[in-house]
């Protein structure tokens, strides 16, 4: 595989402003390998990265969702990770230490010293992190997944939304085949999360969103849901009190962006004993109307979720490679890498007339 001297990238300079650029493509070491990147997909936190929102160092590759072919490796690397080039594998958004307490107890995504591939600058080392990129580094505490190469770019990249549907309605809060499941917010995270709810065999599972979802809670309604509840014309507590038979939900996963209002809802409609999944961030702004007390009374477990782990992935790849759910219904626009800002807007409903639920990016090859 001829590998070029530099590498196409769109750079984030400042706040909503991208920059297209040549990037210099460094000498690997044995531990290393460079990523050919075929594809990335785009989520809420690429429009935080855009927005300003998340104050990570400028300039910086955006791109936390790479799918990529392995263009050229160090021996060390290639031993280590299994993989050599022309491999296809799905690379995980965090870089952690390996070497700490967290690390060593399986929890790696609490890594106190743990980078974010798209979150680290330009001007660290070579450069080349995120994956809005043509080429990209491996780094060598990466954590990659070989994934079958017939499979098209745009469902294979799928591999990050539904780990995080498998991690956080499923793995955190330990879901259970019989359990009443809502799911608050209807993206592509919820809609990952109803099919991860839906494999393990949960019975009732109930999803919440705004009118202007309508499309989305219908997608919901395809992969499984039992129940969709518009929040905007319909009492949410009243209903999914209703669909329980008074009982309330088993789990509730709240993946809505920025509203605080779900926390509260889900404290209201989470059964005595059961577990609430924190896993939408919402700018920092504390939470109105938040009663501690009917957490104790209710002995409810609220647990956060942040990032995606290794089980959570390999249970999606696995998913994606059986190919028994037609997640093309959820893959709506693909963008020339170039239009980065353009596709970003347009996730964000900033774009009249138009909406992506599950999008990405395909650099020049």
């Amino acid at each position: 595989m001829a590998i070029p001297s530099t590498s196409f990238a769109m750079v984030l300079t400042e706040k909503r402003q991208f920059q297209e650029r040549s990037i210099k493509i460094p000498d690997l070491t044995e531990d290393t390998a460079l990523l050919q990147v075929e594809v990335c997909g785009i989520c809420g936190s690429d429009y935080e990265q855009f927005n300003g929102v998340l104050g990570t160092p400028l300039p910086a590759i955006p791109g936390h969702e790479p799918l990529g072919i392995i263009a050229a490796i160090g021996d060390r690397a290639a031993n280590r990770w299994g993989v050599d080039v022309g491999d296809r594998v799905a690379v995980e958004t965090m870089l952690p230490c390996h070497n700490c307490i967290d690390c060593n107890s399986g929890h790696y995504h609490l890594c106190h010293t743990k980078k974010i591939y798209s979150y680290v600058s330009l001007d660290n080392s070579h450069g080349l992190w995120g994956a809005y990129s043509q080429y990209m580094v491996l780094d060598k505490n990466a954590i990659i997944h070989k994934i079958d190469k017939n499979i098209p770019p745009e469902i294979a990249v799928m591999f990050n939304p539904l780990g995080a549907g498998f991690r956080w309605a499923v793995e955190i809060p330990d879901t259970k085949p019989g359990d009443t499941v809502v799911i608050m917010g209807p993206g592509q995270r919820g809609l990952s999360s109803v099919i991860a709810c839906k494999q393990i065999g949960a019975a009732k599972i109930i999803v919440t969103g705004k009118a202007v979802d309508a499309n989305k809670l219908a997608l919901a309604k395809l992969y499984g849901a039992d129940h969709c509840i518009d929040v905007d014309n319909e009492n949410v507590q009243k209903m999914v009190m209703e669909y329980t038979q008074g009982r309330g939900a088993d789990v509730v996963v709240d993946v809505t962006s920025y509203a605080t209002q779900p926390i509260t809802d889900a404290i209201g409609f989470v059964r005595s004993g059961g577990t609430i999944v924190l896993a939408g961030t919402k700018g920092f702004k504390s939470v109105p109307n938040f009663i501690s007390d009917l957490v104790v009374i209710k002995e409810i477990s609220i647990k956060g979720a942040i990032g995606v782990t290794s089980s959570g992935y390999k249970k999606a790849i696995d998913l994606i490679e059986k190919g028994t759910v037609n997640l093309n219904a959820m893959h709506t626009h693909d963008f020339e890498l170039k239009d980065a800002a353009h596709a970003i807007k347009m996730l964000a409903r900033e774009i009249e007339g138009e909406e992506s639920i599950h999008s990405c990016l395909f650099p020049p090859q």
